[in-house]
């Protein structure tokens, strides 16, 4: 039975709730007084269940698909401001054991080039990141009990937050690796991390076990429970998503929503963020033998439902998506973006390897550099954010939400975003993108609500510009 507070994965992820809602969506899609009522308590960002998203995505009305992405607009608009928050990818190792068809890392690719970074080879990456700007890292490696142990995991996580270079810091660190127990999540936990995030690619489970026939990852409840022991283990900040073009997308979609659902009545918090990736071509892998391709008016549509139906909580779109794309679903949802990523192993720094890219999981559509990243966010009017402070000041989980939800987090994300902006455009901006920069600020500034807040800032502006670093409310 359908049971969004059982720990049990088929019970809040019931196959049977699944297709209820898929028919009975089909059965309301243009029920045009229940799509209205829908959107009108979505415009007052309350969110939506899963069956009342679904109706939207089956939708034909064509006016009311157009309120949709009105309404995603207003909703992000409100919550988020022009903020948005980057950050990149940091790969370890493409060592793995599994045999996830979907991945270049499965086990029995001879093609890829294998890797596993030395903590010297990490200290190299970091730096190299520092040096560009970023002060936000998600760490990945493939899943191999052997070359990829916790311990490793732990070592490079301390090795991380060890480097200082310059005026470069890496200051939260978020990590993607393989679903644990909930003795290593305490242990990530300890080690400081600030988001968990683990995909679980499709929630049909029939999908899962086809598409995933070797490995841990093969066991569909473990890998569907362990955001449950994640946040059992303490750790409160956790990313769901899956990799929307395995399997039929409206069965994902509700999936998703019923994940954030189960958390949000097992915990009293929801996921941190919502990552959106589709799949996309890399080596060893052929997208097209995959008949699930989701196409971009879709796609940007569950882009704007999913921040409808979760206004609180985080959107992440990587560099898989074009900059075309990606400029879309910006105004509609996204509110975390990578810049000037590489998914090898080594990709920031190695040149000894014959070909770095040949450790790459997937090809990237969107290649700009950081800076020109930051600078075409900042000509089109939003605020590229480096912000770190709510992890270090303890605002997670509940706590995070309960300064969400009341409005409080503007003050505090508006007056970070600002000083961090101004970090980056004093230390690593180009002449173009400074100059755009402090245009930007000077329109943001006045935009903290809170009086003492934007007084404090324009005095820390001050010091940053004069040599001082790392203020943060």
């Amino acid at each position: 039975m359908y049971d969004p507070k059982s720990r049990k994965a088929e019970e809040f992820i019931n196959h049977d709730e699944i297709e209820a809602t898929l028919a009975w969506a089909d059965e309301h899609k243009n029920d045009r007084p229940l799509i209205e009522s829908i959107l009108e308590k979505a415009a007052t960002f309350k969110g939506l269940t899963h069956r009342e998203a679904a109706v939207l995505l089956a939708c034909e009305l064509e006016d009311c698909n157009a309120r949709i992405f009105e309404t995603a607009k207003a909703v992000k608009d409100h919550i988020y401001g022009s903020r948005i928050v980057l950050f990149a990818p940091l790969y370890l190792s493409n060592y793995c054991i599994n045999g996830c068809t979907y991945c270049p890392y499965h086990a029995k690719n001879k093609n890829i080039i294998r890797k596993k970074l030395t903590q010297d080879e990490i200290r190299r990456e970091v730096i190299a990141l520092q040096d560009l700007g970023h002060k936000r890292l998600l760490l990945e490696a493939g899943e191999h009990p052997k070359m990829n142990p916790i311990e490793y995991i732990l070592e490079s996580i301390k090795t991380i937050y060890s480097i200082k270079h310059k005026n470069g810091e890496i200051r939260r660190l978020n990590v993607n690796i393989a679903a644990t127990t909930v003795e290593n999540y305490k242990k990530l936990h300890e080690a400081q991390i600030g988001t968990y995030q683990l995909f679980q690619e499709t929630y049909n489970k029939a999908a899962y076990t086809e598409l995933h026939p070797k490995g841990p990852k093969s066991d569909y409840a473990y890998h569907t429970e362990a955001h449950d022991r994640a946040m059992e283990a303490g750790i409160d900040d956790v990313g769901l998503g899956v990799l929307f073009g395995l399997n039929l997308y409206r069965y994902d979609f509700v999936g998703l929503l019923m994940h954030a659902e189960h958390l949000e009545a097992v915990f009293g918090v929801g996921p941190h963020t919502i990552s959106v990736p589709r799949i996309c071509p890399a080596d060893d892998i052929d997208p097209a033998t995959f008949t699930n391709a989701v196409p971009d008016d879709i796609f940007l549509k569950i882009v704007a439902l999913i921040r409808l139906a979760v206004p609180y909580t985080g959107m992440i779109m990587s560099t898989r998506e074009s900059s075309r794309i990606r400029t879309e679903a910006l105004k509609i949802g996204i509110s975390q973006i990578s810049g000037g990523s590489r998914t090898s192993v080594g990709g920031y720094t190695i040149r000894d390897i014959k070909d770095v890219e040949n450790t790459a999981q997937f090809e990237t559509s969107d290649r700009r550099s950081l800076d020109e990243i930051v600078c075409w966010l900042l000509e089109n009017n939003y605020l590229p954010s480096f912000c770190t402070a709510c992890y270090r000041a303890g605002r997670t989980g509940d706590r995070f939400m309960q300064f969400a939800k009341s409005g409080d987090i503007a003050n505090y994300c508006q007056a970070n975003a600002v000083m961090t902006i101004k970090e980056y455009l004093c230390d690593y901006a180009s002449p173009k993108t400074r100059e755009a920069g402090e245009k930007v600020i000077e329109r943001e500034l006045p935009k903290i609500p809170n009086e003492k807040f934007r007084a404090a800032s324009e005095k820390r502006l001050i010091k940053i510009a004069e040599g001082e670093r790392d203020f943060r409310f």
